[in-house]
């Protein structure tokens, strides 16, 4: 039942994708003016605890900002943000930004090792689960399957993230997928799988 519940998820996510209306990048790059303060003027945020959007799905940027604006994913600065867009906004920010080159970072020379062998193999020990089984060897995600880009992105809010999902701060993971990667993860562990994934590329 569980596999065809993640089967029906991935299906789902895909004919979603197809569905949704095509947003225009030049229209997208107007509009993301407001955007800017927080993601960069090419979705490369300065602040590590702000994701980057360059070069993330389009779906997944779409999904995300539906979420925010309709309450399914909770955020103090983000939610009101997403609140006034509509369907052809979001459709044009996504477009706008994952059209742009993610400027990728460093890890921390003293976490690779840990961090690639978790994210290459979990932890069979605590049923921690590898992230490349989703995200990729390379980080780059599943645009079909609405998986983010991860590789490149700031380690801070990787952190954070998987911390929120771990504690139930964000439940808008379907079938609660990354919660049940989380939920044996420790803290050690979520801090070198971050500062891996920032050095991704």
């Amino acid at each position: 039942m569980n596999k065809w519940l993640v089967s029906f998820s991935v299906l789902l996510a895909m004919v979603t994708a197809e569905a949704q209306a095509a947003g225009d990048a030049a229209a997208g790059k107007t509009k993301s003016a407001v955007c800017m303060a927080c993601h960069g003027a090419d979705g490369n945020s300065a602040n590590p605890v702000w994701p980057k959007l360059a070069g993330q799905h389009t779906g997944y940027i779409l999904t995300q900002l539906q979420h925010f604006k309709a309450g399914i994913r909770k955020n103090d600065l983000m939610s009101p943000m997403a609140a006034p867009l509509s369907d052809q906004d979001m459709a044009d920010l996504a477009a706008y930004f994952s059209s742009q080159t993610r400027a990728v970072g460093t890890a921390a020379a003293d976490q690779v090792t840990k961090g690639e062998k978790i994210y290459r193999a979990g932890n069979p020990t605590t049923k921690v689960a590898a992230c490349m089984a989703c995200h990729g060897p390379t980080g780059i995600g599943n645009a079909p399957a609405n998986f983010p880009r991860i590789s490149g992105q700031h380690a801070a809010y990787i952190e954070k993230a998987l911390k929120d999902f771990r504690e139930g701060a964000r439940d808008n993971d379907p079938n609660m997928m990354m919660r049940g990667v989380t939920a044996n993860m420790t803290d050690a562990e979520i801090t070198a799988v971050a500062q891996y994934v920032q050095g991704l590329r």
